[in-house]
């Protein structure tokens, strides 16, 4: 039975690289930091259907897709997998409480979000923030208007591309000062007018992921300078795992691997003496934060 890979996930404020098996469902490995990481693609990049409330339903065409894609889903699955979004706003009815929150990812790079209340702080370690904190918490068209209202009278942005944030992550200041935009966004935000009456504030209390991530280790994180621009059939990544954050493994000889293009596919542990074998690209050194952002979150 093949297991296919499902990309990075973050169990427990700690990574794991998930699986899915047909009719097996779906499994983890524990990603430990220092360990040596080595895997070959095999076959196909399989489409990985849609997943919902902890349950995956497979691809009814059993498709595959390309190998640079960030979405290991075919175009169908992903049009169903957006007709219930509420990132993409077509599942306004959601009657699950949901929080607001700011994140900071770098100097000059703060954003404003939500995520549903049952998932804790699993969306922030999705994105790879280093500090953040809860704004508010109430009904999901409540903390939609917040966000929109913050958005604007704050300045900063819903998104942040994800190249930005792996370009500074090396580089970051101590944890007082990763904190100190962050409580002085907070508190501009609760002085604001317009809150949405059935939306309840909530005081600052800064969490910080740089044990979470790896970056205040004894080693720190290298500085990244090639990322991984797809997976191929019988291409190998090799090299030993010192950090992780968001999508994003980050090695010892600063190769970093996004798991994004890891979905969908077969990993094998590859033959003796492999090295890494894949297509990657040069990650610019890291440069002044710049207005605006490129990609998806």
């Amino acid at each position: 039975m093949t297991w296919w890979c499902t990309g990075i996930r973050w169990k427990h404020s700690a990574p794991a690289i998930g699986w899915y098996g047909k009719e097996r469902g779906e499994r983890a490995s524990a990603l430990v930091y220092g360990q040596r990481l080595a895997f070959v693609a095999r076959g196909e990049r399989c489409c990985l259907g849609v997943r919902r409330a902890g349950k995956r339903t497979p691809c009814p065409a059993s498709a595959t897709v390309p190998g640079r894609g960030g979405s290991a889903q075919c175009p169908e699955c992903a049009r169903l997998d957006r007709s219930f979004s509420v990132a993409a706003d077509t599942n306004a009815a959601d009657p699950r409480t949901y929080r607001v929150y700011l994140a900071w990812f770098g100097d000059g790079m703060v954003k404003v979000g939500i995520t549903a209340e049952e998932r804790g702080s699993a969306r922030l370690l999705e994105q790879g923030a280093m500090s953040w904190t809860w704004l508010g918490r109430g009904p999901l068209m409540a903390a939609r208007r917040t966000e929109e209202l913050l958005r604007a009278a704050l300045g900063v942005p819903d998104r942040i591309g994800y190249a930005r944030k792996r370009a500074v992550r090396a580089h970051l200041p101590g944890a007082p000062e990763r904190a100190r935009e962050v409580t002085e966004l907070h508190g501009r935000a609760a002085a604001l007018a317009g809150w949405p009456e059935s939306l309840e504030r909530l005081g600052c209390e800064v969490t910080d992921h740089a044990a979470v991530f790896g970056t205040d280790g004894w080693e720190g994180l290298p500085d990244p300078d090639r990322v991984i621009a797809e997976m191929v059939a019988d291409g190998a990544v090799v090299g030993r795992l010192v950090g992780a954050a968001g999508p994003d493994l980050h090695f010892a000889d600063g190769l970093v691997v996004d798991t994004r293009l890891l979905a969908g596919w077969e990993l094998a542990v590859p033959g003796e003496g492999a090295v890494t074998s894949v297509p990657v690209a040069r990650i610019p050194a890291a440069a002044a934060p710049r207005a605006g952002q490129d990609g998806l979150f």
